[in-house]
């Protein structure tokens, strides 16, 4: 029996699908490869999924005697349709963000958790359209569908600020053994080896049988997966521990629920609550545990520089030569007393003294979470921030990196603004490692806390530092710059974790030329395609 014969049935029946079949085994098939994002990681069902995405592009050929645009919808509606089920898949969690603050949100929920995959997959039903103009047969459609796939995603990441959350590229690094080769052609390189080796399967299955030419370009594309494993394997065999000397780490998750951690009443209790995590093992005389404290983004529910008394709490807390950098809201106060003022969500390093040092503001805001887009057009309807500040968080001016006493300088991150590739660290002065601070509580017990972890450890290996991530209710980690989760606390847990700080490594080839790697390497793909002898669809439909 051939390999064809084999497949035929299935693969007929999705070319031949057609209305609300079509669009469940669409919608099906893409959300049923978010099981490749984490907290499962299970990749290998993409080897089904993706070629699914494949023949529903096969079967989008364009009515004759159409319109322009009327020709390309049924391949845009393939690609739109697989889109929203990965996205739906992968981000209905953002819903528990809503009952937060139940009352005034819960009604907008449906909508977000609808809203906000619909519009990511129409990235996706742009690129399988453009994909379809030029539709060869065999190997080189898959290789154009990939190309056209990994453009849209790199657009996704960077159109209206951005949202590359889930790159299709992190299905395929569910490990720091296939995590390394993004040290090299960062996240969007490894998005198109993604769409490459999962929908290589479909290179066998044509309107005949497979050619020499398929199964050659499925025999390449397996030793490119192949490659991106030796070549981690290689690298993590010779990698070292080595940690910076005389530099201790403490991290704490204190596990406050939102209600609790914005309740200005608490004050005092929250406060203490920190203290006491940070004080376990501190002892009259002797050597103390860490020089540096680190606390979750915006720790304290009010404004430090308003309370004295909590500096000087924090100060006695501190043993000598030792420093705490903490998440916090910044005020700035207007030009004059009638003048509205500015808040920030900030980044503080205090010393022992309890006096403060120096601030970050937070550069990359979430929309609709710290701040209202297009706020004149949606106020009119009653919507606002989920942040309860008025007129929401104000944007810091830059990136930059922070001096620290006893210390290499680090590249401070607060939540959202560790998932821009390219974008997490300041060019003109390179730290000598991350830290992330951030509030994955608005998401409980869901798989978005996990997905928020792993882009931030595929951050550390794109650019060869170590990271330290402090997270309210988890998960709390240190990573080596390749990836490697040293120590951690699992989400939900309460506690410190202790651990030094990795040592860098030099400056990584992406971190030197950035998304320039992926497009040349999308270039070289496009090239393969071209000299290979593609015609373009229109000139056979």
């Amino acid at each position: 029996m051939t390999r064809r014969s084999r497949f035929a049935a299935p693969a007929d029946a999705i070319l031949i699908s057609w209305g609300w079949r079509r669009a469940l085994i669409g919608i099906g098939a893409g959300a049923v490869s978010a099981l490749a994002l984490p907290p499962l990681g299970f990749f290998p069902v993409l080897w089904l999924t993706v070629p699914v995405l494949v023949l529903l592009v096969d079967g989008a050929a364009p009515a004759p005697r159409a319109g322009f645009l009327a020709r390309r919808l049924p391949a845009f509606a393939a690609g739109w349709l697989f889109g929203f089920g990965y996205f739906l898949g992968g981000l209905w969690w953002i819903g528990a963000a809503f009952l937060a603050d139940a009352g005034a949100f819960i009604w907008l929920m449906p909508f977000a958790v609808v809203a906000l995959p619909a519009g990511l997959a129409l990235f996706w039903g742009l690129a399988t359209a453009l994909a379809r103009l030029w539709w060869p047969e065999g190997w080189r459609r898959v290789v154009v569908l990939a190309l056209a796939l990994a453009l849209a995603e790199w657009l996704r990441g960077h159109v209206l600020t951005g949202f590359p959350w889930n790159a299709f590229g992190y299905t395929l690094m569910p490990v720091p053994q296939l995590m390394q080769g993004v040290a090299l052609v960062g996240l969007w390189g490894m998005t198109l080896l993604a769409f490459l080796v999962f929908g290589a399967p479909a290179m066998l299955i044509s309107g005949r049988h497979a050619r020499i030419a398929d199964k050659l370009a499925v025999a390449v594309v397996a030793a490119l997966f192949l490659a991106n494993l030796g070549y981690g394997v290689m690298r993590l065999t010779v990698a070292a521990d080595a940690n910076v000397p005389g530099v201790a780490l403490r991290l704490v998750q204190p596990v406050l629920a939102q209600d609790e951690k914005w309740t200005p009443e608490r004050d005092s209790t929250v406060l203490q609550r920190y203290l006491s995590l940070s004080g376990q093992g501190l002892r009259d005389g002797a050597p103390p545990p860490f020089t540096i404290l680190i606390w979750p983004e915006t720790a304290l529910p009010f404004f430090l520089t308003d309370q004295p008394n909590a500096l000087a709490a924090i100060g006695a807390l501190l043993p000598p030569g030792t420093t705490l950098v903490t998440g916090a809201a910044r005020d700035e106060p207007g030009p004059d007393p009638d003048a509205e003022g500015r808040v920030f969500n900030s980044i503080y390093v205090i010393g022992e003294d309890g006096v403060i040092r120096d601030a970050y503001d937070k550069v990359h805001l979430v929309p609709f979470g710290e701040y209202l887009p297009f706020d004149s057009f949606f106020s009119r309807f009653g919507l606002h921030q989920m942040v309860a500040l008025p007129g929401g968080f104000s944007s810091g001016r830059r990136l930059r990196t922070m001096e620290i006493d006893g210390a290499p300088p680090f590249g401070p991150l607060i939540c959202y603004e560790i998932i821009f590739p390219g974008a997490a660290i300041d060019g003109r002065q390179r730290p000598a490692w991350l830290l992330n601070v951030t509030n994955d509580g608005w998401f409980g017990d869901t798989p978005g806390p996990h997905q928020h972890l792993q882009q931030a450890i595929v951050r550390a290996v794109e650019e060869g530092l170590p990271l330290a991530r402090a997270a309210n209710t988890g998960i709390s980690a240190i990573v080596d710059p390749y990836g490697r989760v040293r120590v951690s606390l699992e989400l939900g847990k309460a506690g410190i974790v202790d651990g030094g700080l990795p040592a860098a490594l030099p400056p990584t080839l992406y971190s030197r030329w950035g998304d320039l790697v992926f497009l040349v390497l999308a270039g070289l793909a496009l090239m393969l395609a071209l000299v290979s002898g593609f015609t373009p669809a229109k000139t056979r439909n």
